[in-house]
């Protein structure tokens, strides 16, 4: 499971530091790709695995499994962290998600996010209060 919140900067070269926490889960590779909000999604290996093969049974007659799939898949980058725990985002990635210097990286429970700093706090900003509203809709009975 990924918790936290992280501020990791890229370099010259398109590279940031995983969150050392995260390193030993994700050193056997992992799967970078576009996320929902203009973030990435940084999967481990297995989870993309998982994914791929929900997707894989999906009915491809659905328009909406055709599109994510299509997205989802060829934005993806299979990547391994070098010795010091670096990965490089590929350019388009970075692109995408208007990637600069200054990155959040967010554990989001089976997946880490990848966000410009200010797109990440424009985002909360605008998000917090509709948590605290949607708890009860989200996890009724739960929280």
């Amino acid at each position: 499971m990924f918790l936290g919140t992280h501020h990791p900067r890229l370099d010259d070269k398109g590279r940031l530091f995983l969150p050392a926490k995260y390193r030993e889960e994700l050193a056997e590779g992992l799967v970078i790709t576009k996320g929902q909000e203009r973030c990435l999604y940084v999967f481990p290996v297995e989870e993309f695995q998982r994914i791929t093969e929900a997707l894989r049974t999906a009915p491809v007659t659905a328009k909406a499994v055709r599109d994510y799939s299509r997205v989802l898949f060829a934005s993806a980058s299979d990547e391994v962290a070098d010795k010091q725990g670096r990965i490089t985002v590929p350019q388009a990635l970075r692109e995408y998600a208007s990637l600069r210097r200054d990155c959040v990286v967010i554990g989001a429970n089976t997946r880490l996010e990848i966000w410009d700093a200010a797109a990440w706090s424009a985002y909360l900003a605008d998000q917090e209060q509709a948590f605290a509203d949607l708890s009860e809709e989200v996890l009724p009975g739960i929280l």
